[in-house]
This record gives C-alpha cells, structure tokens and sequence, in this order.
C-alpha cells in the first residue's frame, strides 16, 4: 500500500526514477543518526541530461526550474532509498542546496531554485519548508544547467 507521501506524488503526477548510480567516487545519500544528505542531482530524465547549457544563455529561467524541479525529483528517488523505500519516514526537509550553471551576468538564481522549493513544498507540506543556498557557477557535470543536493530528517 502506498504511504501518504507516495499518494501526494501521484496526485501532482510524479512517480519516481531508479536512482542513478554516483558518476564519480562517492556515496548517493548518507544517514548519519536521524539525518540523510543526498548528493547532488543533475536533471536526468531516463539516464539523459534534461537541460544543458547556461542559465540565463540557451536555458530560460522557466527551463531552469523545470530543470531544478527534476533535479529535486531525481533527489527524492535516493531520499526513497535512504528510507528504507518508505518516504513517509521524512519528517522534514533541512535544506536544499542548488547549483546553477549561469550565463556571467545572470542574477536571478533564487527564481531557478524556486522549481525544486516549491516542489519540496508540495509533497511534504510545511514539513517541506526549507534552509536553502543557491549559487551560480561557471560549469556543471554533463553540462547540466542545474544541480540540487538535500538534508534531509528522518525518524
């Protein structure tokens, strides 16, 4: 039977990937007493980089939060995992942290985030409210346009 967590992805229309393995040395997720971080996610749709190229250059800010929001949605299937495949164990969302490959006189990062905050809102409610750094940078891996990474409380 599904948890709540499952119910409310399936109602916004979201079902969640295979987690895909880390590209490079490290761990996807680590539990550390009641916390999980999960690496960073690119936002990879069936093995395949969604969105390319800078933000603010070839990637439009709606893009990149599209592309934001399937960077929290490729966390979450790690986040799953962590969880023993119970996401209703999550009892908030810490933090997330995003990275957004950014055209050099692009300024409007916070908005490209928003994509995966209001999402980490939606599916866990208020429980979903968040500490949150967003950073622009020169390059991604893959040339993604964004990466998200979480900390995550669980019980």
């Amino acid at each position: 039977m599904a948890g709540q967590i499952d119910a409310k992805l399936a109602e916004i229309g979201l079902s969640l990937p295979a987690p895909m393995p880390p590209i490079a040395n490290y761990v996807p997720y680590a539990v550390s007493g009641k916390l999980v971080a999960v690496s960073g996610q690119v936002p990879a749709i069936d093995g395949r980089i969604g969105w390319t190229g800078k933000v603010g250059g070839t990637v439009s800010v709606e893009e990149g939060q599209a592309a934001a929001r399937q960077c929290l949605v490729n966390v979450l299937g790690h986040l799953k995992a962590a969880c023993g495949g119970d996401l209703d164990r999550v009892v908030r969302v810490v933090r997330l942290g995003g990275f957004i490959a950014a055209a050099p006189e692009f300024t409007a990062h916070a908005q490209v985030m928003n994509g995966a905050s209001d999402l980490a809102v939606a599916v866990f409610g208020d429980a979903g409210r968040h500490a949150r750094t967003t950073i622009g940078v020169p390059s991604l891996p893959a040339d993604a346009a964004v990466e998200v990474e979480g900390l995550f409380e669980i019980d």
